[in-house]
């Protein structure tokens, strides 16, 4: 946690705890304390211009890089004491899945991450990308520019991979391709062999990444050293400037990322919010990619959603959320159903940053 600044919002003294749930461990922790760190921007900022309906905002960070089982307890813990009153950030599908029916209906969730899609549960609002709107144009433009037709999926076991494989079928055959083989790894996998020989026998020249974090980046390496990445592209839907730092400026060439933020997105609005990030934080604070930046989002949801059903009961926020925007980094968004609406990017790595190249 970052300590606040000294309140001069007025407020009424009252404080609205909100569950910040962020891999601090495990694979996905690489980008942890980006996610930490862009939230508390957001919650000062907020508690600056009066907190949310006039409570100061705090939060209360839970490892979401834990079992998913132990923890979704610490957080319905947390709900059923009535220690927060509001749920916000990214952590895994597996997580995610273990925690809506401990909290579904009782508080309201913003969850932040790229997922595979279909969560419609009362109460549950999604910032994050979603593989309809993002993975399908982001397979067509990569075929387009490399001429790839013949796809391998390369993913974690969890919920999240193995679904938006069973997509991506459908999407490289929209593509005039298709996926000829898939495989799937555990969280916190180190040994990538076996994986590339697969990628090498099924004669791939295209591979969709789903891997979480580290493992990203340990697959990444393994991928360049065997020269791979001189012939066939990566294409992942989770892949932010930590990850690449993680990678290494030399197993970045052939890598392409979709997503709806990077930090070298040259918008007025990303731009002002690195330079609040930096003025914040400074200039070496960890690099706030799609990832972190989501965490930032979701805390700004949960304000908007707040404001605008001048309640934080899930009830009166469901009734609403079709009428709720706001501007944030990613520009104007608005909720349609439980899902944000917003500008996605195909980007390409150069080294340690992404060039954005198109908008899906």
């Amino acid at each position: 946690m970052y300590p606040l600044p000294p309140s001069r919002n007025g407020n009424s003294g009252r404080t609205l705890n909100v569950a910040l749930v962020v891999p601090l461990q495990g694979p996905a922790g690489v980008f942890g304390p980006s996610c930490e760190m862009a939230a508390q921007l957001a919650v000062e900022e907020l508690n600056a211009a009066g907190g949310v309906l006039s409570q100061e905002v705090r939060l209360v960070v839970v490892d979401g890089g834990a079992a998913p089982e132990r923890a979704a307890g610490e957080v319905e813990a947390l709900v059923s004491l009535r220690a927060v009153e509001a749920v916000v950030g990214w952590h895994t599908s597996a997580v995610r899945r273990a925690l809506v029916p401990r909290i579904a209906g009782r508080v309201p969730y913003i969850y932040t991450a790229q997922y595979e899609g279909g969560e419609h549960t009362p109460g549950v609002f999604l910032t994050g990308e979603t593989d309809a709107a993002q993975l399908l144009p982001a397979m067509r433009l990569l075929a387009e520019a490399t001429g790839a037709r013949r796809w391998c999926t390369v993913g974690n076991d969890y919920v999240w991979p193995r679904v938006t494989a069973r997509a991506a079928r459908g999407y490289a055959r929209a593509c005039g391709g298709q996926v000829r083989d898939e495989v799937f790894v555990p969280l916190g996998t180190y040994e990538f062999a076996p994986v590339l020989r697969r990628i090498e026998r099924c004669e791939a020249d295209v591979v969709l990444m789903l891997l979480v974090g580290d493992d990203a980046a340990r697959f990444n390496r393994a991928f360049a050293a065997c020269g791979l990445h001189q012939r066939c592209p990566r294409l992942s839907t989770h892949m932010d400037e930590n990850i690449l730092l993680a990678t290494g400026a030399e197993a970045t060439e052939g890598l392409w990322a979709t997503a709806g933020y990077f930090e070298t997105l040259g918008t007025a609005e990303s731009l002002d919010f690195s330079g609040r990030y930096a003025a914040r934080f400074g200039i070496e604070a960890p690099v706030v990619g799609s990832l972190g930046e989501s965490c930032f989002e979701g805390v700004r949801l949960l304000a908007a959603l707040a404001e605008r059903a001048q309640s934080l009961d899930v009830d009166a926020m469901c009734a609403v959320e079709d009428t709720v925007t706001y501007e944030g980094p990613r520009g104007l968004l608005r909720l349609q159903g439980n899902h944000l609406h917003q500008r996605l990017y195909l980007a390409r790595a150069d080294a340690f940053d992404f060039d954005i190249v198109a908008q899906l």
